[in-house]
């Protein structure tokens, strides 16, 4: 099995959005990442792969399996991190352990208590009272606890401080080197995926941009920077996006040979970073919706 989850011509209608017809493919034991604004899509999506939600039309597998018959033994391999607590606010971790592990098949008893040791987690004191951090602690190890394949994550770092993020990131690292699981990991802070991710996948308004390797990415995609005087007709038609600010301007690219060659030392070349290129391809897309 190349894929462990397939989603094949899914619509779906919302308030702000709909899916029309997508396809995805997320490749088994890799890391993706789910990327997009507030509001593109991302939960949404995450929500039709959990089936919290059901397509329109269209079909889901996870596993190579649907839900219509195998959804006991689809979510038995699941490890759900969301971006809030969902546990009920007065009980305790070990309250909430005992309640969860009748629930899966490859429950570890062993493991949970070395997650908890590892993260620190007071068994007795109520979910209400811990931290942001310590939450979303607590739903790690809950997720991993079961020997999960797979691990969906939806903005597990969100309103989290620098340590704490950086702390989960070396986890969810320590997760795909010591075992054979895939994770999809949503998230609107880019900086969580430049070291994590194999796979980027980038949403807007319902539609998939692009679905690439991080690795391809980095190579495919440039910065240039220079005056505004130096843009006319001609020579914004090698880029993107463009985004002026005063006298200046940055524009993004996928022939930064070509760029150099038309501006000379005129313009700056960088390297594009993840962040450049989800503004840029959102404001890109947006405007072409437009016209």
């Amino acid at each position: 099995m190349d894929n462990v989850i397939e989603i094949r011509g899914v619509s779906k209608e919302f308030k702000e959005f709909s899916f029309d017809s997508i396809d995805l493919q997320i490749k088994q034991g890799y890391t993706t990442g789910l990327i997009g604004a507030n509001g593109s899509g991302k939960t949404s999506l995450i929500k039709l792969i959990m089936n919290l939600l059901q397509p329109d039309k269209g079909e889901i597998s996870v596993f190579g399996l649907d839900y219509a018959t195998h959804e006991k033994v689809i979510k038995d391999r699941i490890g759900f991190v969301y971006d809030s607590n969902i546990f009920y606010e007065s009980l305790n971790l070990k309250d909430i352990s005992k309640i969860i592990a009748p629930s899966y098949k490859h429950w570890d008893s062993m493991q949970f208590k070395a997650y908890v040791d590892q993260f620190e987690l007071p068994l007795k004191k109520p979910i209400k009272k811990l931290s942001k951090g310590m939450q979303m602690k607590a739903s790690i190890a809950l997720a991993l606890s079961h020997h999960a394949e797979l691990i969906i994550m939806d903005e597990p770092t969100a309103g989290l401080d620098p340590t704490f993020r950086r702390e989960l990131l070396d986890i969810f690292q320590e997760v795909m080197v010591n075992e054979n699981r895939s994770i999809l990991f949503s998230t609107h802070t880019t900086s969580d995926l430049e070291r994590l991710a194999d796979y980027i996948v980038l949403i807007d308004q319902g539609e998939i941009l692009f679905h690439q390797r991080m690795d391809e990415l980095q190579e495919k995609y440039s910065i240039a920077k220079g005056n505004s005087d130096l843009l006319d007709r001609d020579t914004e038609a090698h880029f993107i996006n463009i985004e002026r600010s005063q006298d200046v301007f940055q524009a993004l690219t996928i022939n930064a040979a070509q760029v150099q060659k038309v501006f000379g030392d005129y313009i700056v070349m960088e390297k594009a970073s993840l962040d450049d290129i989800m503004f840029h391809m959102k404001a890109a897309h947006r405007r072409n919706i437009h016209k």
